[in-house]
C-alpha cells in the first residue's frame, strides 16, 4: 500500500483511482491509513464478498482453520468495469511488480 501511496502522482497523471480492499474492519483500515499517511480510500470487505468474487480469499490463512484473509493482489479495472490486469499471490510476503502495474495503467489510459 505504501508503494502505491508513494506513486500516487503517476496514477493521478493518468486519472487512475487507487483503492485498497481488505477483510479488515473499517476501524482497522482507518488506523492503518492514518499510520501510513495513505491518500487513497481503503474499503472493508468484512463479509468477504469481494474477495470471493475476485477469487482472492485465502481460506485457512496461516494454516488456521476458519481464518480467512484477502490474498495480496492487484487488479486494474478499466472505465467499463472490465478487469484488464490481475496479479494474485498465495504468498502474503510477496509483492507485485509495482513498475509493471504503473506501466500498464499508463498504457491503458
Amino acid at each position: 500500500m505504501c508503494t502505491f501511496r508513494d506513486s500516487m502522482a503517476n496514477f493521478n497523471k493518468v486519472n487512475a483511482k487507487v483503492i485498497g480492499i481488505s477483510v479488515d474492519s473499517p476501524f482497522s483500515l482507518a488506523e492503518f491509513a492514518k499510520k501510513n499517511n495513505l491518500t487513497f480510500d481503503l474499503l472493508s470487505d468484512s463479509n468477504r464478498e469481494i474477495s470471493k468474487k475476485y477469487g482472492v480469499l485465502h481460506e485457512n490463512f496461516v494454516n488456521v482453520p476458519g481464518l480467512t484473509a484477502s490474498k495480496r493482489s492487484v487488479f486494474v479495472i478499466d472505465k467499463d468495469g472490465i478487469v484488464r490486469y490481475a496479479w494474485v499471490s498465495d504468498d502474503p510476503g510477496k509483492e507485485p511488480n509495482y513498475k509493471e502495474v504503473q506501466d500498464f495503467v499508463s498504457k491503458l489510459n
